[in-house]
């Protein structure tokens, strides 16, 4: 029945496009929609409320010379601001007598002329900026992800991997390079299939969004602390060794599995961070048709894995790196510490969500989990006696560890529901003084003629939290805030909030940091900051909201 009534909801797109024409009055203007179908007059457009603008419900339709295009007029009055460069809603029409109503979910970029046919099909596709150019900002934001602070652990590993590879072939060196590009880009086709799947069920995807999953923060962090504990030579299951199981056949091939796996761990370190430039090219296409997901997704895969696969090509330019030698044993353990502070900072997102024992027992886990793997690595793998004996203690740690711990106490399937907060959310005595966000709260701080600054953040966030550090909550902007009289308002995105996800999309974000500043007075936009802050963008962008 759940099914039956699915098929029945409204496809997310449509090739539609959408111009002004050319007669219109003072606050009053004509509104032409086309889009390809068969209809028997039923076409009809439905928008989503805006405060800036209304549609008006009559709906004129209009001949076509083309066959197989439907087209109608509406009548738009502006309320305030400019008019409007974008519409939302849905376009029905139904073919027959018989069959059934079909919708569509579109967002239209509003030409103001008639536009060619020949974009007609691409309208779809260009909510803002063209095609090309936010596939530039996708892969140049893949690029930047490489500095930002998430993937630091793992540009390490591959720089041991360069210095390991440097007495091979130049043409394994390569196959090397290209295995670590095709796991970053498996693991972004993974990561669009998830957001086309919660698009289909009905839901608004963004960037980061697994990291809300309480199951998914507990999984990656003991990933984490398992290539921490490689990394100090516990055990020897390393990223190039031999693999168990089904991976065993794969990591035979000299580091292929383990240059797979640092693209899969890559792509899943980098997901808490936003770089410049991504956040509007995810955003962008967060409001399209499945296959321009996959290749924006794809597009920023290559933006992260080039830089590994154009100095796998180009060994020579490797040559500042040392020789390989004993000292590589000692920079694999060096390399173990980051990874284990990156671990620390997960396992800080994973525990709050289970509770006040929640930290207690995954800390728990987490031991018995070292100690198996050190049984493994000092009995099973480098001992000489009772090997049977030591992996029957490690496999039963394992067993006790997850049944005991996290089913039993732990509860790890079913963690506790978050209460949402109506109180300060002040950091410390002397910080701003934040108030949980919500529409009304704007709508109310405006209406007081107040500037509104709102932090749409995460804890998992780190771009957020470093623009939290340098440029938000500083002493200047603390200032600036209580000079102007300015409501701060905090949207916590750590878990899923559908009120946040909406807001995100109606600013063209796929995810957080998101800053804005609404100025005092009600009738101006919000003035939206860039992803990456200093305290002079802050300051700046409150001073205009203020009017100075």
């Amino acid at each position: 029945m759940i099914a039956a009534w699915q098929k029945k909801l409204p496809a997310t797109s449509s090739e539609a496009r959408a111009w002004w024409d050319k007669t219109s009055t003072e606050d009053t203007r004509t509104l032409i929609i086309e889009w390809s179908g068969q209809g028997k007059g039923s076409e009809d457009f439905f928008p989503y409320a805006s405060q800036d603008f209304e549609v008006q419900p009559v709906t004129e339709r209009l001949e076509t010379k083309a066959p197989g295009t439907l087209r109608i007029s509406k009548q738009v009055k502006k309320l305030e601001g400019q008019w409007p460069n974008q519409l939302a809603g849905l376009l029905v029409n139904k073919p027959e007598a018989d069959q059934p109503l079909k919708a569509w979910e579109v967002k239209l970029a509003i030409s103001g002329s008639v536009p060619s046919q020949a974009s007609a099909s691409t309208s779809a596709l260009k909510p803002s900026g063209s095609l090309w150019a936010m596939l530039g900002l996708a892969f140049l934001g893949g690029l930047i992800l490489n500095i930002m602070p998430c993937v630091l652990p793992v540009i390490a590993l591959k720089i041991l991997g360069f210095v390991n590879q440097s007495r091979q072939s130049p043409a394994h060196v390569r196959k090397l390079g290209v295995i670590y590009a095709l796991g970053v880009l498996f693991s972004f086709l993974v990561l669009a299939g998830l957001v086309i799947a919660v698009q289909h069920a009905g839901r608004d995807a963004s960037w980061g969004m697994q990291f809300q999953n309480a199951q998914f923060r507990v999984v990656i962090t003991i990933l984490v602390t398992l290539v921490a504990l490689n990394l100090f030579g516990l055990f020897e299951i390393s990223l190039g060794g031999r693999a168990m199981g089904a991976a065993g056949e794969l990591a035979a091939k000299e580091g292929a599995s383990g240059a797979f796996f640092n693209g899969v761990l890559a792509t899943a370190l980098a997901t808490p961070c936003t770089a410049p430039f991504l956040g509007v090219a995810l955003g962008f296409a967060f409001a399209q048709p499945s296959a321009i997901v996959v290749l924006m997704f794809l597009t920023v895969g290559l933006g992260l894995a080039a830089p590994y696969v154009i100095l796998s090509w180009h060994p020579a330019w490797l040559k500042f790196l040392p020789k390989p030698g004993v000292w590589m044993e000692k920079f694999k353990i060096a390399m173990g510490f980051p990874m284990i502070a990156t671990a620390i900072w997960l396992f800080t997102l994973a525990a709050p969500r289970f509770g006040r024992n929640g930290a207690f027992w995954l800390g728990m886990f987490l031991v018995l989990l070292a100690m198996a793997a050190w049984i493994w690595g000092e009995f099973v793998q480098r001992g000489a006696r009772r090997k049977f004996l030591a992996v029957c203690i490690s496999t039963l740690l394992l067993a006790f560890s997850y049944g005991y711990v996290l089913e039993g106490q732990l509860h790890w399937r079913s963690p506790e529901k978050i209460s949402s907060a109506t109180t300060s959310l002040r950091d410390s005595p002397e910080g701003i003084d934040w108030q949980p966000w919500s529409l009304a709260a704007v709508e109310k701080a405006r209406s007081e003629g107040r500037p509104v600054f709102v932090d749409f953040t995460a804890d998992w966030c780190v771009t957020c939290q470093a623009n939290k550090k340098t440029s938000i909550e500083i002493p200047r902007v603390r200032a600036k805030l209580k000079e102007i009289n300015a409501v701060a308002l905090l949207a916590d995105y750590t878990e899923e909030d559908d009120r946040i996800t909406a807001e995100l999309k109606k600013f063209g974000r796929a995810g957080v940091p998101l800053v804005l500043v609404y100025p005092k007075d009600p009738k101006s936009p919000a003035i939206v900051l860039p992803a990456v802050l200093t305290p002079g963008i802050v300051l700046d962008a409150l001073s205009k909201a203020a009017g100075d």
